[in-house]
This record gives structure tokens, C-alpha cells and sequence, in this order.
């Protein structure tokens, strides 16, 4: 059987994830930037469920290229468009697994000195950290497979799909 989870269960999870942050940025103005490709699904409900005003941006960075292992090498591919000095900055990103992503976004921000700087994720993949990294906040953590669905790709497919499951599962060899 397929690891998978519901489309309830990400709902639930995102909504409480949003409350987690409109307690903590209660008087703040949070700047959130999504991670593309991958987060803007995530990124979409979770502003949906905040009650603290928000700004939106975005950058994008490739660590897979075409393939479903990460090569190791981070590549910045769009940049924001708006410089973050003295902004409370929330990074959005749709899985955490190696920590090198994330780690080499972390160091790209910090050193724009921004007033405060923390990352959320959907999924948290902690068997295949290369490097010591931890979200701030974390939907939920999920073993060592290949995923898709709600935001997350395989070669640019099944992004649309609104569960998560096994990349097996959708190309029909395990249902």
C-alpha cells in the first residue's frame, strides 16, 4: 500500500499550521516567500487561513534538475523582487529532505538582513537530511519516498493532484 495523505487531513493540518503563525506574528506584518515551483499550492491555502495581514513573494531554486534524486547543487533561478532589510520573513517550501534547499535559501536571506527569518514546510523528510536543518514549523513528517501531489512534481506532473502519495502510485505500479 501507497503512503498517502487525504486531502482532509493536508486541509486540517495547513489550517492549524495558520494558527500556529497568526498567534506568533499577532502585530506583525510577515513578509511569506513561496518556493517554486513546489510551494505555491501550499502557499495559496495557507494565506487563506491567515488572519495577520501578509505580503507575498517568491524566488525559485532547482537542486533535482530532471531527475528524482537531488544532485546536491542549489541553483537560485528567480530571485525576489523586493529587498527584505527589517521585514519578518517566512520562507514556504513544500518538502524538506536533504536540508540543502533549505539551508542555502536560509543563508541567501540572512545575509539580507531581514528582522526575523523562519521556514515552514509541508513535509518534513528527516531520513534523507545531508544537512542539519530544522523548520520552524513542520505539516507533517513522511518517510524516505519518491511523493507528489499538492504542489509536489515528478517531471512537472501531478502537481494538480489534491492528495499526497507515492510517485509509484500514481504510474499505476502500486494503487
Amino acid at each position: 500500500m501507497a503512503f498517502r495523505i487525504s486531502e482532509e487531513e493536508i486541509r486540517k493540518r495547513v489550517q492549524e499550521i495558520a494558527e500556529e503563525i497568526n498567534r506568533d506574528y499577532e502585530g506583525k506584518r510577515p513578509l511569506l516567500v513561496g518556493v517554486l515551483k513546489g510551494a505555491f499550492v501550499f502557499l495559496a491555502d495557507l494565506v487563506r487561513y491567515l488572519r495577520v495581514p501578509v505580503k507575498i513573494d517568491f524566488l525559485a531554486v532547482s537542486s533535482y534538475g530532471k531527475h528524482t534524486e537531488s544532485t546536491g547543487e542549489v541553483r537560485l533561478i528567480k530571485d525576489l523582487d523586493h529587498p527584505i532589510e527589517g521585514e519578518d520573513v517566512i520562507v514556504v517550501e513544500d518538502i524538506l529532505d536533504t536540508g540543502l534547499t533549505l539551508s542555502y535559501i536560509v543563508r541567501l536571506l540572512q545575509d539580507r538582513k531581514p528582522a526575523s527569518l523562519k521556514t515552514v514546510v509541508l513535509l518534513d523528510k528527516p531520513a534523507k537530511r545531508k544537512v542539519p536543518f530544522k523548520a520552524d514549523y513542520v505539516g507533517f513528517e513522511v518517510p524516505p519516498v519518491f511523493l507528489v501531489g499538492y504542489g509536489l512534481d515528478a517531471y512537472e506532473m501531478y502537481r494538480n493532484l489534491p492528495y499526497i502519495t507515492e510517485l509509484k502510485a500514481v504510474e499505476g505500479e502500486d494503487g
